[in-house]
């Protein structure tokens, strides 16, 4: 049986993050701070320098990228530039980011649902680097790539999604609680 490599200690990876970010966007607030980890499979919430939560989340199932329509998971820094549901209830509902007042049937077991819904909390994420993230055909937020709950809590934990990084209903109520506009999100392989 193959074994996994052993995940460097966070701050070995956190380290180096958090200098990118001190150089490229000196102006920027680091703490709190998201750091989306694709080949874990895990979402962190840094705090004052040190993971505060992590969870594990569901990035895209088509793979790495930025493209429009390619329905993967992109890299790089971005933003939250929209909070939406707050005080909504555990797993509602959302179309188009509205609140559609049902409550999904949230499934445990490792399957898909018929409607493959967005769930209870919607963090919208912006892209930060030109031509990698924002703009043209590689547009986070045009893509509208969120973090959000699901009602696929089963296949949390292996890449399921269609570009989205999906979190358990209450770990994304946790998170979303804890994050304010502009906080910064890095998608790291």
């Amino acid at each position: 049986m193959d074994e996994c490599p052993p995940v460097p200690p966070v701050t070995t990876w956190y380290g180096e993050i958090r200098d990118r970010l001190a150089r490229d966007y000196p102006d920027r607030a680091l703490d709190p701070l998201i750091v989306v980890r694709i080949g874990e499979q895990r979402l962190y919430l840094i705090r004052h320098g040190v993971p505060f939560l992590d969870y594990p989340v569901s990035t895209s199932r088509y793979g790495i990228g930025n493209r429009d329509g390619s329905l993967k998971t992109p890299l790089g820094v971005h933003q939250v530039r929209r909070r939406i549901g707050e005080d909504a209830p555990l797993g509602t509902i959302f179309r188009g980011r509205a609140n559609t007042g049902r409550i999904a049937n949230i499934l445990t077991t490792p399957e898909t649902s018929p409607e493959d819904n967005i769930t209870s909390r919607i963090l919208w994420l912006d892209g930060l680097e030109e031509g990698v993230n924002r703009g043209g055909e590689v547009d986070s937020f045009q893509r509208f790539i969120y973090i959000h709950g699901t009602d696929e809590e089963g296949l949390i934990g292996q890449p399921a999604s269609d570009g989205c990084v999906r979190m358990t209903n209450a770990a994304v109520i946790e998170l979303f609680d804890q994050v304010p506009l502009g906080t910064l999100v890095v998608i790291v392989e």
